[in-house]
This record gives C-alpha cells, structure tokens and sequence, in this order.
C-alpha cells in the first residue's frame, strides 16, 4: 500500500467541483436551502482520526506504558485515513464547486448569502478532514531504526 499522494486528493476534489458546479448550475433553484453545518460531520470525523492518530502515534514509537500495536490496527487505521482523505478531497471539491456558484449571486438572493455561509462551513471542515486524515497516515509510519545500517 502506498502513502497518500496530494495530486491524487487534487484530481478527486477537482472531478468532484465540477460534477458539483454543474449539478448546482442546472438544479439550484429547485434545491432546498442548505443547513448551515451540513459540512459539521466532516469534523466529526476529523477528531475521530486525530484522537486515533495521537493514540496509535504513541504506541506504534513504543513510548513507555504503551502498549505494542498489532500490524493489522495499523493497516485497518491506514486504510481509515486513505478514505478519510479521499472523502475530504471529494467534499471539498463539492463545497468550492457550490461557492463558485453561489458566491456571485449571494447579494441577489437570500439563499445564496445563506449557502455561501454553509459552503464555506463544509469547505474548512472538509480541508480540516483531509488534514487529520494525514496527519494519522503520517502516524502509521513504521519508525525507522537508529541503529540499522542503510
């Protein structure tokens, strides 16, 4: 399994924005107004993968105290994070492809000022997803050992 490259996050939030764009483009007016923390779930998740980043972070350099990590936590945890960040990659291509949308508009309509706040809401929950979801691959490294040649 390889680690997760920025250029792939990049082709999934930007195939994502413009199927997103699009789609608010032809059916905007039919769309109900959108919550104000829709985007809120994204964060949820993100804590979720920071607290199991610092956790996993600890054990897997052997800190004192803690416990040694079994290989199949860390792969299942590596495999959380790659989802994480492909699902934050996508949401934050659809969050821009609805403000690219919406943020000309906004003083012509009240759903618009009212989207542009839920948008700009999903877009920093989505990029603090993808950052966590980073964060806790980077977590899963194997350390290397100081004491091995080469």
């Amino acid at each position: 399994m390889r680690f997760t490259k920025p250029r792939d996050l990049a082709a999934a939030a930007l195939v994502a924005g413009l199927l997103a764009h699009l789609l608010v483009r032809l059916s905007y007016s039919t769309l109900p107004p959108l919550p104000t923390f829709a985007g809120f779930t994204l964060l949820v998740i993100a804590a979720g993968n920071l607290w199991l980043a610092f956790s996993l972070r600890a054990r897997i350099l052997r800190k004192p105290g803690a416990r040694p990590v079994e290989p199949l936590t860390a792969a299942r945890a590596v495999a959380l994070a790659k989802a994480s960040s492909l699902l934050g990659a996508i949401m934050l291509g659809a969050w821009v492809g609805l403000l690219l949308h919406v943020l000309p508009v906004r003083g012509e309509f009240a759903a618009a000022d009212h989207d542009t706040v839920s948008g700009i809401v999903g877009a920093v929950c989505s990029a603090l997803l993808i950052g966590a979801a980073l964060w806790l691959e980077h977590c899963c490294r194997t350390p290397t050992d100081p004491h091995q040649n080469g």
